[in-house]
């Protein structure tokens, strides 16, 4: 049963491209793209296959952000990614109307996780 629940964890892809992040909507909100892994996927790999899969976009799953040390649950494993591709592929499941580009600054007010909030705090343009 825990490795079920193991493979059920989302992974949150925090995709971002000269200050800003994308952002997608699924269920009448704005939020990161996410996913489940597949087997024997890490989070870094998971993250770049779920926003090619949702957004079309070629992203590169560099690196995985440690959660608050204060907020251990404080969502799902997120993971940095960089954007490799300026036009999304015509496979995406989701539409251009479904994605948006959002400044560091108005991500940060949306409720994200503690861990993406301090990342993008400490990327933010001047």
């Amino acid at each position: 049963m825990a490795l079920e629940q193991a493979s059920e964890q989302l992974v949150d892809a925090v995709v971002v491209d000269d200050g800003q992040l994308l952002l997608v909507n699924v269920q009448g909100g704005w939020g990161l793209p996410s996913g489940v892994p597949e087997e024997a996927e890490t989070a870094q790999a998971t993250a770049a296959r779920v926003v090619y899969e949702l957004t079309g976009y070629l992203v590169d799953g560099s690196s995985l952000l440690e959660p608050e040390p204060a907020a251990a649950t404080d969502g799902p494993p997120a993971v940095v990614c960089h954007l490799l591709s300026q036009d999304p592929s015509g496979e995406a499941q989701l539409t251009a109307g479904q994605l948006r580009w959002a400044p560091f600054a108005e991500a940060i007010e949306g409720g994200l996780p503690a861990p993406v909030r301090t990342y993008l705090e400490g990327h933010t343009p001047v």
